[in-house]
């Protein structure tokens, strides 16, 4: 039972989340849509791919949507959508 609830709490820790980003033309773009992400509280690791449109995040606790979607429209690009990975 306890490796059970350890397993939970590392999945719920290492929550990802795919964020469809429109508008990064270049690597410069994409650094900072990155960087902007980075700075969010709760946000471990960022991948920014530029070809699929798209950041993935990896958080470190629960953020709210509106928190990611708001620093990447900060950094001057359109956020199309804010999906849980998985779904």
């Amino acid at each position: 039972l306890n490796n059970d609830k350890k397993i939970k709490g590392e999945a719920e820790k290492n929550m990802k989340k795919i964020i469809m980003i429109e508008g990064m033309m270049c690597a410069h773009c994409s650094g900072a849509v990155s960087k902007a992400l980075k700075e969010v509280e709760g946000v471990n690791e960022v991948t920014v791919s530029l070809e699929d449109k798209k950041a993935t995040v990896i958080l470190s606790e629960a953020v709210d949507d509106a928190l990611l979607k708001a620093a990447v429209e900060n950094a001057g690009y359109e956020v199309l959508e804010v999906a849980d990975e998985g779904r």
